[in-house]
């Protein structure tokens, strides 16, 4: 429902441009520019494998660190296409960690352990970007029902000062029936603090180098209209975001040209979603194989 009220919304928006004009915007992309998008989506993978490899270290279970790499990147190079991304990474990731063996149990805490990275990294930033730029949800007026403030920021970011103070007296783990998350060790937090905010810049990064510097609001801006549409895609749980993530950047950015901006968040999907997940396909036909083959000896 949410994917087909978006599409709706977002033809609306966008019947005055001609495809003329959008392979206009998409040409007018500079060489470099396209190169530090590229950067970014590989710093913003990378940062997704740290995810996973953070979470083996709270588990205290160690799994070599190309296997890691490879099923973190194919666990969200599908997640992110298909949607329902925490059912479908705990689907992948059970597939690749039972077979070095990891527990169903393990993987569970490993999924939600990944989850919460991505949660702690989006109110870190979010909290930080209201702090900043506590006008930037004042572009969504009339489309959310929330305000928000510096204060709001403040209080995001006192959040995480009681996550960090939580791990840092060793509180009582949280138990949810027989499943049981403790508060990982100090030094992982430090890392979680790291790596969930620098996948989330760099994600952001590849639609703001993609974008044309006249009337660009800057990175700031730009990365707090992300952490809404990337969330808002999340909840809606619609396949790539499909519909989502181009309405709440046209929505955003209206003193931008909306061919300039559809144009960059067509260098975003095919950076951060299509070509990860055709490679993807190809990780998972050779993991299979191999599991084939080693079954069959």
């Amino acid at each position: 429902m949410a994917v087909a009220l978006s599409i709706w919304l977002l033809y609306h928006e966008l019947r005055g441009i001609s495809f003329a004009e959008l392979k206009g915007s998409f040409a007018a992309i500079a060489a470099h520019d396209w190169l530090l998008a590229v950067l970014s989506t590989l710093v913003a993978y990378g940062a997704l494998a740290g995810y996973d490899h953070l979470a083996l270290l709270h588990l205290r279970r160690h799994v070599g660190w190309l296997f890691v790499t490879l099923a973190s990147f194919t666990t969200y190079a599908l997640s992110h296409n298909i949607g329902a991304s925490v059912f479908s990474g705990a689907v992948v990731r059970y597939r690749a960690y039972s077979s070095r063996g990891l527990t169903a149990r393990e993987v569970g805490v490993l999924v939600a352990f990944c989850s919460f990275t991505f949660a702690l990294g989006t109110i870190l930033l979010a909290g930080l970007v209201l702090v900043i730029e506590p006008d930037v949800l004042k572009r969504f007026v009339d489309v959310l029902p929330i305000e928000a403030s510096a204060t709001t920021g403040g209080l995001l970011l006192a959040l995480v000062a009681i996550y960090v103070v939580g791990s840092w007296l060793h509180l009582r783990p949280l138990k949810i029936g027989s499943f049981e998350l403790t508060y990982p060790r100090l030094p992982i937090v430090g890392r979680q603090l790291l790596i969930g905010p620098l996948e989330l810049c760099a994600a952001a990064a590849i639609v703001y180098f993609a974008l044309p510097a006249e009337g660009n609001p800057g990175y700031l801006i730009v990365l707090g209209i992300f952490l809404i549409s990337f969330s808002i895609a999340l909840v809606s749980h619609a396949p790539g975001g499909i519909g989502v993530l181009e309405l709440a950047f046209i929505t955003g950015l209206p003193e931008m040209d909306a061919a300039d901006v559809l144009a960059a968040l067509i260098v975003f999907r095919l950076l951060y979603l299509i070509v990860p997940f055709i490679l993807s396909l190809f990780v998972i036909l050779f993991f299979e194989r191999a599991q084939y083959s080693r079954k069959a000896e």
